[in-house]
């Protein structure tokens, strides 16, 4: 049960990090040449350093439960880094699809 739930952490810390290569790649969108972008380069090389960690998650969880909880993960962090540091704007039927989203966490979770 211990490396269960280690694996769901590391899961969401890796949604973590794949936001911060979206960030990246957000940046890169809004240059001229956005693939010769330093901002591309960056969030590539952000985006690779996780694929050894997924080894591990993928060795300790569900795929399905892998899924469900880096999408609903990388929603919310990719929702709060667009509406914070890009200006956003969230409506309602938008605040009440991430209210959504984290409680479809509640099944894979509780049947993995």
């Amino acid at each position: 049960m211990r490396s269960h739930a280690l694996a769901i952490l590391v899961t969401i810390g890796f949604s973590a990090v794949g936001v911060v290569g979206d960030y990246f790649l957000k940046l890169a969108s809004q240059q001229d040449s956005p693939l010769r972008s330093v901002w591309f380069y960056i969030g590539f090389a952000v985006y690779a350093s996780t694929a050894f960690g997924w080894v591990f998650v993928m060795k300790h969880l569900k795929l399905a439960t892998v899924g469900v909880v880096y999408s609903v993960s990388m929603i919310v962090l990719l929702t709060a880094i667009g509406a914070l540091r890009f200006g956003e704007s969230l409506g309602p039927r938008e605040v009440a699809g991430l209210l959504l989203a984290i409680l479809s966490l509640y099944l894979p979770m509780r049947f993995a």
